[in-house]
């Protein structure tokens, strides 16, 4: 019996496939040898999500790997014309990242709306000055995205008694669609974006939108990082249209240490950290191990992407 080969496109610490031993030969590359090993793999781990190197290396033609899997919610970072248009299954990381992500959301809203950055900021500086916060409950927030992510931070900020619509690319029960986008946040205290990064999402977080919002909104971005004209956030900001914002996402990571936005006025940077908690690197393995079992069984796999929509379809 021929055992299958899987190929690691490797990042530190290296994925724990422990179960798997003696069921598959694990191979490595980075992205200068991964063009010439992909075409003996029978299946690719794309366990450094940071590369883009899939979309330079996956081969038009000929041998290739039969599925791939992604460590990382969102595909745009190895999604290209040749693998949309292969039967190359991919798979992703969904379910791993929900939580994390939603508790550090409620964490961000939490933050702005009692001001605890500029807390620590007069603490450091020594001043006792007396404020008076935002009350959340009562707040609307529209959150838009609806896959699992942008729904669990849409429930947890419900538990906060906020006011929460989400916005998905159709419309459906308890979903709005993209054509309520700009109402729901003319009137929304928070806005969250969750989307996945596609054709239709890309900049659509541009001067337009931020003028929409009212001057007490603020703006998060745990989805993808050129979902946001960056540029125009920070003009938004610089001109006080919307109150305040987090990125944990940027349209180039890292973020550059001369970058403009380290200093933006009411701009909280964090450093895609969001889903990331204790045991997540784990947790992405023992989720590989288990969708490896279902396909060495031939049985269908989870969180089958649609490649042409850049997402794994569902609610």
């Amino acid at each position: 019996m021929t055992v299958p080969t899987l190929l690691v496109l490797d990042a530190d610490p290296l994925p724990r496939l422990g179960r798997l031993t003696g069921r598959v030969r694990v191979e490595h590359a980075d992205d200068s040898t991964l063009a010439e090993r992909l075409p003996h793999a029978d299946v690719l781990l794309v366990w450094d999500f940071t590369s883009t190197a899939v979309r330079d290396a996956w081969p038009g033609e000929g041998p290739r790997p039969r599925w791939v899997h992604t460590a990382s919610a969102g595909v745009d970072h190895l999604m290209c014309p040749e693998l949309a248009a292969s039967d190359t299954v991919v798979t992703n990381a969904r379910g791993v990242f929900d939580q994390p992500i939603a508790e550090y959301v409620a964490a961000l809203v939490l933050s702005m709306a009692k001001e605890l950055p500029r807390t620590w900021e007069l603490q450091r500086e020594r001043t006792w000055r007396h404020r008076e916060t935002q009350r959340v409950a009562g707040t609307r927030a529209v959150v838009v995205g609806s896959g699992p992510i942008g729904r669990t931070i849409a429930r947890l900020l419900k538990a906060l008694d906020v006011t929460t619509a989400i916005v998905g690319r159709t419309p459906h029960t308890g979903i709005h669609g993209p054509e309520d986008l700009d109402r729901l946040i003319a009137r929304a205290d928070w806005v969250v974006a969750a989307a996945p990064l596609t054709e239709q999402t890309y900049g659509m977080f541009d001067a337009r939108r931020f003028d929409v919002m009212q001057p007490s909104a603020r703006f998060v971005n745990i989805g993808r990082g050129a979902l946001v004209v960056e540029d125009a956030l920070a003009e938004a900001l610089a001109k006080r249209w919307i109150a305040g914002a987090a990125l944990d996402v940027f349209e180039h990571e890292p973020l550059a240490p001369d970058s403009p936005l380290w200093e933006v006025p009411g701009l909280i940077v964090s450093p895609h950290m969001s889903g990331d908690t204790v045991g997540w690197r784990d947790e992405l393995g023992a989720q590989f191990v288990e969708l490896w079992e279902r396909w060495e069984a031939g049985r269908p796999l989870l969180n089958v992407v649609d490649k042409k929509r850049g997402y794994v379809p569902g609610r």
